[in-house]
């Protein structure tokens, strides 16, 4: 808690010591009772919104995790039909192309040319055509290669389109030097014989398929075939016709995505499928990472709204907690106050009763020891024997004098402890204050310590509860007593204020001082620096009660190592309860 106090921010109740003595002490531990509120609260409050926080984190970053998966699974879908439809329309134009025209129509040259240049201007993608009997030779060819007469038969792929009637090849470089894939279509005559037309496709056709897929940032899509040699140029796993650095995919006839690592150990998302009747596969590769951007900005987002909230949470429940434990200290401070208030009055009211037993126990015998010593007198001054002799004259007189002395103690007495009970009495402030002297004349004879009452101006008697006064001043003045060293100086000054309707009271002494830090804390109850001296913290407090109950008020300037003064201001007359507005 020490930056607490370094920012005055620690509560009253953190340092508290009970110096209350008896049965009249502190019923809890504060600090205790803070710290339980603060981590009760705490853990009531913060647990709920931390689970509520984490269980919501896991179900965002789920539902994200399952849209990157959709996302991708329907790109890769999307693709897979386009690349389908390209194919098979394809296809299909060199079927109808068979379909309507017969064997010998396609083998004349100009007919096919004609044939290939409106399918050019139709559909694109086409670089030449050729018809193929039933025995492997190119009958009739239009291109940009001298193909005529080429003969087929043992070609692999010549074999797949005479038993399934379509086939639709790897990219090759072939004679062309020049990627390109090729689609044969077959066709049955009536005597069940059969004729093929062939024709090379461009692969940029694929290509621009592709590049229009939007991928964002690190995102890669090609095709590989099922030997995994790439088809299509791949921005992180091969050039075209070289083997992928990817394993093949198990074959499916489902879309599917899964995450791997890349060759940077990076997590990717992939997708593929397997394209029908056609030896190629769609891959499509995203670097998670970046899927995952906008995710991080709602996890921070989120952790920041969490910190926030924590840090709000907590403020509050350190100050209502503070604040409830405070009025909890300020209440049972003001209980065990008024019960030692009541004590000390207890105390002072029996205090009183006793001296006023004992003062008049005393009158009796010393009214008889004083009348006695005065017979003896007046028979001595008859005697001429004795009324010469001065040093038996002088004993009798010490003790009529003794007995005086003896006389005005019990009569001091009596005063005291009749002015122990509540009741307006006229008061005059100066002997009063020479009354309270006289009970500590001893201590300040014995201890060289100066005092003084001073008047700046006539002070007219007033009325008051004499015993309350008598018991601030008594208070006072033992304070100073105990703040001076021997030899030290207790100065009262008296002066009217505010129209001659008040009396202020100066009590300065130059003892010891008091600190800065605890100039507000000097009418606590309780509040003592001198609490292994046997001091309760009760003195001041009780005196600025009893100020308050006779309408005045109390303040206090001191500087360490200086002195002290308290300035008592009372009013010259006193307001009866009921009166006060």
């Amino acid at each position: 808690m020490s930056f607490l106090t370094n920012l005055k921010l620690k509560p009253r109740f953190w340092d508290h010591h009970d110096v209350a003595s008896g049965p009249f002490k502190h019923m809890f531990n504060f600090q205790l009772i803070w710290k339980n509120v603060v981590v009760f609260t705490g853990v009531l409050v913060l647990l709920p919104l931390i689970i509520m926080t984490v269980f919501n984190y896991q179900i965002t970053q789920k539902g994200i995790n399952e849209q990157i998966f959709l996302r991708t699974s329907q790109i890769v879908s999307s693709t897979r039909f386009t690349v389908s439809f390209f194919l098979a329309e394809r296809k299909l134009a060199l079927d109808f192309i068979l379909r309507d025209n017969d064997f010998e129509t396609l083998k004349d040259t100009n007919r096919l040319a004609v044939v290939l240049e409106t399918l050019k201007k139709g559909i694109s993608g086409f670089g030449d055509l050729g018809i193929i009997d039933p025995f492997g030779i190119q009958e009739t060819y239009i291109g940009p290669y001298q193909l005529e007469g080429m003969n087929y038969e043992e070609q692999e792929w010549f074999k797949k389109v005479s038993n399934y009637g379509t086939y639709i090849s790897d990219v090759f470089l072939g004679f062309r030097q020049v990627p390109h894939f090729v689609i044969a279509v077959k066709h049955k005559l009536p005597n069940g014989s059969f004729y093929v037309i062939r024709s090379a496709l461009d692969i940029e056709r694929f290509n621009e398929l592709l590049s229009k897929i939007e991928l964002s940032g690190m995102g890669d899509a090609f095709i590989i075939n099922h030997a995994g040699i790439l088809q299509t140029p791949s921005r992180h796993h091969g050039k075209m016709l070289e083997k992928s650095s990817i394993p093949i995919p198990p074959y499916s006839e489902q879309i599917n995505v899964f995450e791997t690592k890349d060759s940077n150990n990076k997590i990717a998302v992939v997708g593929y499928a397997y394209i029908p009747e056609t030896p190629f596969i769609l891959m499509i590769f995203k670097d998670k990472e970046e899927l995952l951007e906008p995710w991080y900005k709602i996890r921070l987002e989120i952790i920041g709204l969490l910190l926030a909230s924590i840090i709000i949470i907590l403020v509050v429940i350190l100050g209502v907690s503070t604040y409830l434990v405070s009025q909890i200290y300020l209440a049972d401070q003001k209980r065990v106050s008024t019960l030692h208030q009541v004590e000390y009055s207890n105390k002072m009211a029996s205090i009183g009763r006793l001296a006023a037993g004992v003062a008049h126990e005393i009158n009796n015998p010393l009214a008889i020891i004083n009348e006695k010593a005065g017979l003896v007198k007046d028979i001595f001054a008859l005697k001429e024997a004795y009324s010469k002799d001065t040093k038996l004259i002088g004993l009798v007189d010490s003790i009529i004098y003794s007995v005086e002395r003896c006389a005005t103690i019990t009569r001091r007495l009596l005063s005291f402890a009749r002015h122990m009970d509540a009741n307006i009495q006229p008061v005059n402030l100066k002997e009063l204050i020479q009354e309270v002297f006289s009970f500590l004349s001893k201590e300040a004879e014995y201890r060289s310590i100066k005092t003084s009452v001073n008047m700046l101006e006539e002070i007219p008697q007033f009325e008051s509860d004499r015993g309350k006064v008598m018991q601030i001043f008594l208070n006072l003045i033992n304070n100073a007593f105990a703040a001076l060293k021997d030899g030290g100086h207790l100065d009262i000054t008296l002066s009217l204020r505010r129209n001659k309707q008040f009396v202020s009271i100066d009590v300065t002494d130059n003892g010891c001082g008091i600190s800065e830090s605890d100039m507000k804390h000097v009418f606590e109850p309780f509040f003592t620096t001198k609490a292994k001296q046997g001091g309760t913290g009760l003195g001041l407090s009780i005196t600025y009660s009893l100020v308050q109950e006779l309408g005045g008020a109390i303040t206090v300037k001191s500087e360490l190592g200086k002195g002290t003064s308290f300035t008592i201001v009372l009013p010259l007359k006193l307001e009866k309860k009921g009166e006060q507005k």
